[in-house]
């Protein structure tokens, strides 16, 4: 059972209209014919407004990749403790606090930043976790790695019923920006996407902690994966001596409609329910044509991705971490007990995760 969502929400709120001028600003001097042409991007993508951990005047700078990936260091470690410590005392979801000697793994998601040990044995010293937590460092999943994280903490889960595993989505994408890429998926990125934080509490049927719990709650019961093969440049990084540069396709939504399409076909087909029998799609937002290609394909109103588009209007694309923002907003709006939803996600590889989640009342 998702017990508890907790969000890191960076200090640094900036508008979409503003970051437009800034990009003006800073690209002025490149093919100004170009960038004007790719402008409308920003009005198009849906964003109202983002979040980042570094002011607007970071972004007028030119900055080494250490000096990126330590300011990742940094900022991940303070906005996922935020996040942790949201989770484990939100009075919303818990009648009261889950003590942190409670969690026996801890899954750590992130792909915009590099860290060897990985971050959740900084977070370790930094909270009173037991120190025989299991650990699950996730690299490399991109948009994925929220779904995916979900899926591993349900696989091990299952093993270990009496267990609680605490997922910690960390994208701090603002600090991947590449200021002298004039490429369009560069820009394209600029517009779509922003920095977040987001930790779930998953605890086996058989946790202690279970009494915790107040309003309904939604139970993963299913999981499915699909991989497109030689699908590399769809999505994912260039490593660059500047650092991470973005792989950015206009293919996705095309894909949405072949690839997701089949997946969601088949992962009905397994479980045994059809497109009306599904409550929400808890879907990470790729961006306004993903959301819409996948209306298309689930035929549903946009009533049953309302909280994709909220999310996406108020935070943008924040990797790995969107969806927790997502299922955070389903979780706060109380879904009836026995609805089902279904929680997915996009990323490199190309790769789809689908997981299945029935609500009870706890």
């Amino acid at each position: 059972m998702i017990s508890s969502i907790g969000l890191g929400v960076p200090p640094n709120e900036i508008t979409q209209t503003e970051i437009q001028s800034l990009v003006k600003e800073i690209f002025r001097s490149s093919e100004s014919r170009m960038i004007e042409r790719l402008m409308p991007v920003f009005s198009h993508a849906q964003v109202n407004k983002r979040q980042f951990v570094v002011d607007a005047n970071w972004f007028r700078k030119t900055h080494t990749f250490q000096e990126k990936n330590d300011l990742y260091h940094q900022f991940a470690l303070k906005q996922s403790l935020q996040a942790i410590d949201a989770c484990l005392m939100n009075e919303q979801f818990l009648t009261k606090p889950v003590p942190y000697e409670a969690i026996d793994m801890i899954i750590f998601v992130s792909s915009t930043g590099i860290a060897t040990p990985s971050l959740e044995t900084f977070i370790m010293s930094e909270r009173p976790f037991r120190e025989n937590v299991a650990r699950m460092p996730l690299w490399g999943l991109g948009c994925a790695g929220g779904a995916i994280g979900l899926s591993r903490a349900f696989d091990w889960i299952k093993a270990n019923p009496d267990k609680n595993v605490l997922l910690i989505c960390c994208e701090l994408c603002s600090l991947t920006f590449q200021k002298e890429d004039i490429q369009k998926s560069n820009l394209v990125g600029t517009a779509l996407f922003g920095d977040g934080v987001g930790a779930a509490l998953v605890m086996g049927e058989d946790s202690n902690y279970l009494p915790y719990n107040h309003r309904t709650k939604p139970r993963i019961t299913h999981t499915g994966s699909a991989t497109m093969k030689n699908s590399h440049s769809v999505m994912g990084w260039n490593v660059t001596n500047r650092g991470l540069e973005v792989i950015f396709s206009k293919r996705i939504p095309a894909l949405v409609r072949s690839f997701w399409r089949d997946h969601i076909d088949q992962f009905l087909h397994d479980i045994k329910a059809g497109q009306s029998h599904i409550h929400s799609f808890i879907a990470h937002p790729g961006g306004k044509k993903v959301l819409e290609a996948m209306e298309e394909v689930t035929q549903a109103s946009s009533d049953k991705f309302k909280y994709s588009y909220e999310v996406l209007r108020n935070h943008g694309n924040m990797s790995s971490a969107t969806v927790l923002y997502v299922l955070n907003q389903w979780m706060l709006s109380g879904v009836n007990e026995r609805q089902l939803s279904i929680l997915s996600a996009l990323g490199p590889g190309f790769s789809s995760e689908l997981l299945l989640l029935e609500w009870y009342e706890t």
